[in-house]
Parts: C-alpha cells; structure tokens; sequence
C-alpha cells in the first residue's frame, strides 16, 4: 500500500504541473507585447544617441 502512495506523488504533481502550465499560457496569450516593444524601442533610441559632454 505504501508503494501506491509513493507512486501518486509524482503522478498528482505531473498533473497539477500540467493545469498549472495550460492556465499559465492562456493568460499569456491575453496581454500583448505592445508596452515591452515600446520600452525597447525607447531604449535602442537612448543607446543611439550620442553620449552628452557635461
């Protein structure tokens, strides 16, 4: 008996890994990547620029 409960560790980890990455990738297909884009292209501009001399 003690075999069996050995053996459902892993398999009620496997499955809760397993809800636990589908609910974490619908909630990543909602938000889009229009704000981390913006901030890079902020940020490419400001290495661009040349270095101010004060």
């Amino acid at each position: 008996m003690a075999v069996l409960i050995w053996l459902l560790i892993p398999l009620v980890a496997a499955i809760f890994a397993g809800l636990w990455g589908s609910w974490a990738n619908r909630t990543r297909k909602a938000r889009s990547d229009g704000p981390e884009l913006d901030g890079y292209a902020r940020f490419r501009a400001a290495m661009e620029k040349p270095p101010s001399r004060t």
